[in-house]
C-alpha cells in the first residue's frame, strides 16, 4: 500500500496481513479459520469487549509467566515503577551528541533502553535486546544465568530494577527478571515501533503538524497493537449467531483504522484530521485497547514518542529518499523494519 507524505513509498505486508485488509476491509464479522472469528464492526466489537474482563491469559503483558499468575496488584506495582522511570528519564536533558541516523526501530530502542534503564546492571539491560523477541528460549538462558548471584544495584538504578533486585531466592530472581523484560521491554519496543512506523509514513513533516497528530495518524494506519484476542467465551456466541460457542474472537483494529466508512481517505497519511477529531471518542479506533480495559502504558508511551520524534524532527532527520519500499511482517507488534533514517 502507498504511503503519501514528502515521497512515494510502498508498505509491503505481509501475505497474512494482505489478505486480511484485501479480503475484509469494511466487513464486520468474517471466519478466520475452523475455531476463529475476526471482528472489525465497531459495534460488536464494542459490544465484545464490554462483555466481560479480559482473562489472565488474554492479557498482553500480564499474562501467567512459566505458568505463575500474576495478581494484579503485582502488576500495577510494575507499572507505577516503570511509570516512574519513564518521568525521570522525560527530565534528563536531550544529549546534544545523541545521533538517532541509522536503521530503525533498532536505534529508536537502543536509545530508550538507555535514557530510562542506562542505570540498571548489564545483565538486567541485555533482556531489552530485540533479538530475543524472535528466540524465547535465549530470553530464558540470559534469565538462568543472571539470576545466579543476587542483583546489586547503583544508586542510578531505575525502580523497575529495585523491584527485581529485591528478591532473594534463585527462583524468586529468575521470576522477577522475567517480569522486567515484560514490564520495561514493552515500553521500548512499542515507542520505538511507533516512531519508525511515523517516520516511515510521512516524513520529512510539514513544520507546522504536530508530533501527536503525526502519532495518532502512524497509530492508525500501523497499529502496533492490531488485533485484541478473546477465548470462546458463552456470552460472545449470545451477542452474535455467527459467533458459535466454541469460536475466538480477534479483534481487528488493523481493519477499523482503515476502513472507508469510518474514515475520509483511509489509506492515506493525513495527520491534519485530528485536528478536528477526539481520539478517545472515534470509532474503530483503538490504539491503547477498548475504553473497558485500556492499555496501561498509554500514558508513557505518548510523551516518549513525542519526545523521541521532537529530537529528529529538530535534527533533521527523516527517511532515506533512496529507500521506496519497508516490509511489514507478522510480528506481536505490527510495524515497518529496517527503514534507513538519514540528515536531509
Amino acid at each position: 500500500m502507498p504511503s503519501t507524505g514528502k515521497h512515494i513509498r510502498a508498505t509491503v505486508f505481509t501475505p497474512r496481513l494482505q489478505a486480511l485488509l484485501r479480503d475484509h476491509r469494511g466487513e464486520d464479522v468474517f471466519r478466520l479459520d475452523e475455531n476463529t472469528v475476526g471482528v472489525a464492526g465497531t459495534a460488536l466489537t464494542h459490544q465484545i469487549l464490554s462483555a466481560r474482563p479480559a482473562t489472565e491469559f488474554e492479557r498482553p503483558t500480564f499474562k501467567p509467566l512459566h505458568g505463575r499468575s500474576i495478581p494484579r496488584a503485582d502488576a500495577l506495582k510494575l507499572m507505577q515503577a516503570i511509570g516512574s522511570d519513564v518521568r525521570a528519564a522525560l527530565k534528563k536533558p536531550v544529549s546534544e551528541t545523541v545521533d538517532l541516523s541509522g536503521e530503525w526501530p533498532h536505534v529508536g530502542h537502543v536509545y530508550l533502553r538507555d535514557l530510562v534503564l542506562g542505570g540498571d546492571p548489564y545483565r538486567l539491560r541485555i533482556l531489552m535486546d530485540r533479538i530475543l523477541e524472535l528466540t524465547p528460549k535465549l530470553t530464558w538462558a540470559l534469565i538462568a544465568a543472571g539470576a545466579a548471584p543476587s542483583v546489586r544495584l547503583q544508586p542510578e538504578a531505575s525502580a523497575i530494577a529495585k523491584l527485581t533486585a529485591g528478591a532473594s531466592t534463585y527462583n524468586d530472581r529468575r521470576y522477577a527478571m522475567g517480569m522486567y523484560r515484560r514490564t520495561a521491554a514493552p515500553v521500548c519496543f512499542t515507542i520505538s515501533t511507533l516512531v519508525a512506523n511515523a517516520l516511515w509514513l510521512g516524513s520529512p513533516f510539514d513544520k507546522e503538524t504536530s508530533n501527536r497528530n503525526i502519532l495518532y495518524e502512524a497509530l492508525r494506519l500501523l497499529p502496533p497493537s492490531w488485533n485484541i484476542l478473546r477465548n470462546a467465551s458463552p456470552e460472545y456466541a449470545a451477542l452474535d449467531s455467527r459467533i458459535g460457542p466454541n469460536d475466538d474472537v480477534l479483534i481487528l483494529p488493523l481493519l477499523s483504522h482503515r476502513d472507508p466508512a469510518l474514515w475520509d481517505d483511509a489509506d492515506e497519511f493525513r495527520p491534519e484530521r485530528w485536528d478536528s477529531i477526539n481520539p478517545g471518542e472515534q470509532p474503530g479506533y483503538l490504539p491503547f485497547g477498548h475504553t473497558s480495559e485500556r492499555c496501561w502504558g498509554q500514558h508513557m508511551v505518548m510523551p516518549l514518542a513525542e519526545r523521541l520524534l521532537d529530537i529528529l524532527r529538530n535534527d533533521g532527520l527523516a527517511v532515506s529518499p533512496r529507500q521506496t519500499t519497508a516490509e511489514v511482517p507478522l510480528a506481536g507488534l505490527l510495524g515497518v523494519f529496517q527503514v534507513k533514517v538519514v540528515r536531509q
